[in-house]
């Protein structure tokens, strides 16, 4: 059986990588329109690093129906742009020479486990909103870094998925050649028997012309009412 033409979609909000960059790209438009000045360029190229990640996970869901090459480099160039915004929040830090929370460290640590805990935008919107813009940088930091691992762990599952298996266009091509194959099949033959699953052949009768299945003389059964209608090739078949 040739395989389906379309694959199934699934729903990307339903990933957790996804809700996570949704709250990534929330705490930085807070981030950005509250502590770094306007007209500085920064703010832009965060901003749209930040929609970028978000957007193209969204994206590559949706072209994976056709694709799953196309969701793999979506999606690829969604973890780039969070890693780019991660380096931009990072640089933060170090140019107004604030610490960036070591591995390990207490901070680190609890904020490990909020990420881990909490995928809501709104709960992270309540939380930035309390603390000074170096915390923040290091919440959106952590969080950051557990998207991106999300991130790469579904890359690693889509590229197995898709390892070996046809393209659209092979797809198309298979669906095709199937539809054919049946009428060709149809052309030759007639339709399937609805009890023995095999070509039927024609019968001409006075009162209304028929297909009449062999399955009689083929399995030995007197009985078999494998018969239908007459009805050009291309038109519905009702039993």
């Amino acid at each position: 059986m040739a395989e389906p033409v379309y694959r199934t979609a699934g729903n990307y909000r339903s990933l957790i990588c996804y809700q996570k960059a949704e709250a990534i790209y929330d705490i930085t438009y807070y981030f950005c329109h509250k502590y770094l000045a306007q007209g500085d360029r920064t703010v832009d190229q965060m901003v749209q690093a930040a929609r970028s990640g978000k957007q193209n996970l969204a994206e590559g869901s949706a072209a994976g129906v056709t694709r799953a090459e196309t969701e793999i480099q979506l999606k690829n160039v969604a973890k780039a742009s969070l890693k780019e915004l991660l380096e931009d929040y990072a640089d933060y830090l170090r140019a107004r020479g604030k610490p960036r929370w070591a591995k390990g460290s207490v901070e680190y640590e609890a904020m490990r486990r909020v990420g881990r805990e909490h995928n809501d935008s709104a709960f992270y919107l309540r939380l930035v909103s309390t603390r000074p813009p170096e915390t923040i940088a290091n919440i959106a930091i952590i969080l950051l870094c557990q998207t991106d691992y999300l991130i790469a762990q579904m890359l690693k599952s889509l590229a197995r998925d898709t390892a070996g298996a046809k393209t659209l266009s092979g797809r198309m091509a298979d669906a095709y050649y199937a539809a054919r194959q049946r009428r060709m099949a149809y052309r030759m033959h007639g339709p399937p028997c609805p009890k023995y699953g095999g070509w039927m052949h024609f019968e001409p009768r006075a009162e209304g012309n028929l297909w009449r299945c062999n399955g009689a003389f083929l399995k030995g059964d007197a009985h078999c009412d494998g018969a239908l209608p007459y009805s050009r090739e291309g038109e519905r078949i009702e039993p």
